[in-house]
């Protein structure tokens, strides 16, 4: 759990013992196979996102077992919205005002076990490892609506910046719509994976040429000047963090004219994730999982900290 938000070094995660949770109406008890390591959990523990109730579990990637039926599920970052109101009733439930999120607003999969809401639960086939499932549920879903986002039409360029668990997977799921993909990254470990899975390009500055779409997912707000300035007559760029450091002053003429557009992108629907898993799960990806004990979730943020992660970290039960 995260005990005192604050920089890694300060070692903000504590390892507790608590009871089993007791799972209400309508929810589910998941023991917990392996739960992935998100930079939305780095922001929590480091206290860029403040905590919504103290001394709480993060994690919000968890492949487990329903105790009890042995339902092979994935619990996501969306906890719950209301229905009722205006963005759930038009199909946003995204923006639900009064949505909540695992490993925010409740205890995620830090932990043995985790309790969802039953209708926010994905099925997951039972015969796949739970170390290559876990990044499908945000790094993989999460990039899914990026890219819906930033309107990359067909056969187009796309431009990805910052090449970590997230990035991985999308560039695969762009390339095999047709996309010519341009990684832009600072690590060249990042840069050596990105032409591997099938980038045109990997670089450390400005793409090879001009862009119809780009993601950021980077949470670097000086990276956003650059990205818009890549891009091509109406292209689009769609910053897919949940914290991103101050943007610079953008110039009108440079960064937007031409019909250029910037946008965000605010965690997912429940459709968006049925859609994403359906994809991967008849079409694989190449899922570059580095696996960490349970007892190192210290370690591997550290490590997701220190981009010393080249692909996605996943916590994995003993």
């Amino acid at each position: 759990m995260v005990g005192r938000p604050g920089p890694m070094a300060s070692e903000p995660l504590e390892l507790v013992e608590r009871e089993v949770p007791v799972p209400g109406p309508g929810e589910v008890l998941v023991r917990v196979e392996a739960c992935g390591v998100c930079r939305t959990d780095l922001h929590l523990a480091e206290g860029d996102l403040a905590p919504r109730r103290p001394r709480t579990s993060p994690g919000h990637q968890v492949v487990g077992r329903v105790e009890g039926t042995g339902e092979r599920v994935g619990v996501a970052w969306l906890r719950s919205t209301c229905g009722t109101c205006r963005y759930c009733r038009r199909g946003m439930e995204n923006l639900c005002p009064r949505s909540t999120y695992t490993g925010w607003d409740a205890d995620g999969g830090y932990a043995e076990y985790v309790v969802a809401p039953a209708d926010y639960v994905y099925p997951l086939p039972g015969d796949r490892p739970a170390v290559e499932l876990a990044p499908l549920l945000c790094a993989g879903i999460i990039g899914y609506r990026a890219l819906a986002r930033c309107d990359l039409p067909p056969g187009g360029r796309l431009g990805i910046y910052g090449f970590g668990a997230s990035a991985h997977l999308t560039a695969q799921a762009a390339i095999a719509q047709g996309a010519v993909v341009h990684a832009v990254s600072r690590s060249a470990a990042s840069r050596e994976l990105a032409l591997e899975l099938g980038a045109a390009s990997a670089t450390g500055g400005p793409p090879p040429e001009p862009l119809d779409a780009a993601i950021l997912f980077a949470p670097v707000g000086d990276l956003v000047p650059p990205a818009l300035e890549a891009l091509d007559r109406g292209g689009t760029l769609a910053v897919a963090g949940i914290h991103l450091t101050d943007v610079p002053v953008l110039n009108y003429e440079r960064h937007l004219f031409r019909e250029r557009t910037l946008r965000s992108v605010t965690a997912n629907t429940r459709a968006d994730g049925r859609a994403y898993l359906e994809l991967a799960l008849a079409h694989p990806p190449h899922v570059m999982a580095v696996p960490y004990a349970f007892e190192e979730a210290d370690r591997a943020l550290g490590d997701l900290a220190a981009d010393r992660v080249n692909g996605a970290a996943v916590l994995v039960m003993a």
